[in-house]
């Protein structure tokens, strides 16, 4: 695996990290409390490198070979955004300069975010469908461990974006609460829409 076919992988996988989504709303969200931008987006990241590990050892092409297996992830997937968006759009969070995070709820917020970013299909997918095209079979490196270092360097790069999102976020929204308000409710939205898309994909396959 050449650098050149690094760089490759991370011009395509880049593009679909710049592009808002459920780990973006869910990001914003923890922008939007105190201290747990790095315990949300360890989570989310934690989600990515499941799925690395899933598609590098194989049982990803398994799992894409049996649709029932992948309509339970996508119908699991879809539910948890849906639950996830609704909760925002009721209690839409607020930014409190003297709001204290327990370590309890760092620990919920990073496990939310595995679920938000392992149980979306949209990440396993992605994976499925770049690794292995990045793959050389030629290469001194077995082919599992060239889609492992693919998928690190795609989490690093999802790692970079998230952490700015998040702080930015809360940077820009923690003197305007109105704004926070909003942006929250936006991110429950772009939740529930993903969802439904999800769902509505899997019932018109």
């Amino acid at each position: 695996m050449t650098f050149s076919v690094v760089v490759a992988f991370w011009a395509v996988s880049i593009l679909f990290i710049i592009t808002p989504g459920a780990d973006w709303a869910y990001a914003i969200s923890a922008g939007l409390k105190h201290r747990v931008v790095i315990p949300a987006v360890g989570g989310l990241l934690s989600g990515h490198l499941i799925a690395t590990m899933i598609v590098a050892g194989g049982v990803g092409t398994l799992v894409a070979n049996h649709p029932v297996a992948l309509s339970v992830l996508t119908v699991a997937g879809a539910g948890y955004l849906l639950w996830l968006g609704a909760n925002m759009l009721a209690r839409p969070c607020a930014p409190h300069a003297d709001e204290i995070q327990t370590s309890g709820s760092w620990k919920r917020w990073a496990l939310k975010g595995l679920c938000v970013s392992g149980l979306n299909p949209k990440v396993f997918l992605l994976f499925l469908a770049l690794l292995p095209q990045f793959a050389d079979t030629t290469a001194p490196w077995p082919v599992p461990m060239q889609m492992i270092a693919l998928g690190l360097v795609h989490t690093f790069s999802c790692g970079v974006i998230y952490l700015l999102v998040g702080f930015g976020s809360q940077v820009v929204l923690r003197a305007r609460p109105a704004a926070a308000h909003l942006v929250s409710r936006f991110s429950g939205v772009a939740m529930i829409i993903i969802a439904l898309v999800l769902l509505i994909e899997q019932m018109r396959g």
